[in-house]
């Protein structure tokens, strides 16, 4: 039997001032913060058993969350489009009732089914994706271990579907904290565990802009 692990990481503390839902959008980049998440949990792999693949979101803060693990594991960094965030139907809002998006009620419309969600990238799709991109990293470590650098909504709703979990969730009550690392262990090809850690660390389990 061959033991794989996949660690599936949260990108560190984006520089959002605006507040707004970044989403997709291109220039939202690491904050000094962030910055130092991601050299910590590089330290933290390069503690761990052997990881032979690394691969991140094509969104900036990935691919800088993914720098100092390919600096200490003298890895490439791959990407992979299938990490990359949820798609948002208010991305680039703010989003609240006070001075945010919900004080329009034009906008109310698309909270009419959080089942699928009706604002956004379905779940179904997000599962799918994600986990075609876990088990292309497991087939590229096999034997060893993978790092894959994404973001909070589609790491946790990966999670649900691996656990056989509903999609529909709080998402104040996700375990996925910034910089924290969601581990699948395979057997063979075989999901036989899953595990958290925060090694920058309880950063928080969410920020404004989605992550």
């Amino acid at each position: 039997m061959t033991t794989t692990v996949v660690h599936v990481m949260r990108h560190g503390e984006v520089f959002n001032p605006s507040g707004v839902l970044y989403g997709r959008l291109p220039g939202f980049h690491l904050s000094d913060a962030g910055h130092g998440m991601a050299a910590t949990a590089a330290d933290w792999f390069a503690q761990r058993p052997p990881i032979t693949h690394l691969v991140a979101s094509p969104l900036q803060r990935a691919q800088e969350t993914a720098a100092p693990i390919a600096t200490a594991l003298d890895l490439p960094i791959a990407t992979d489009e299938r990490l990359i965030e949820a798609g948002n139907s208010f991305e680039g809002q703010t989003f609240g009732v006070g001075d945010g998006a919900l004080k329009h009620p034009a906008n109310w419309w698309r909270l009419r089914n959080p089942w699928t969600p009706s604002w956004g990238e379905p779940y179904t799709e997000i599962a799918g994706r994600m986990t075609g991109a876990v088990h292309a990293a497991r087939d590229a470590a096999r034997g060893s271990a993978a790092v894959c650098v994404s973001h909070q909504l589609p790491i946790w709703t990966l999670r649900l579907n691996a656990e056989g979990r509903s999609y529909l969730h709080d998402p104040r009550k996700r375990q996925c904290g910034l910089a924290s690392v969601t581990s699948f262990t395979f057997e063979d090809d075989r999901l036989a565990r899953v595990d958290y850690a925060e090694p920058a660390g309880p950063a928080g389990k969410g920020t404004v802009g989605g992550a």
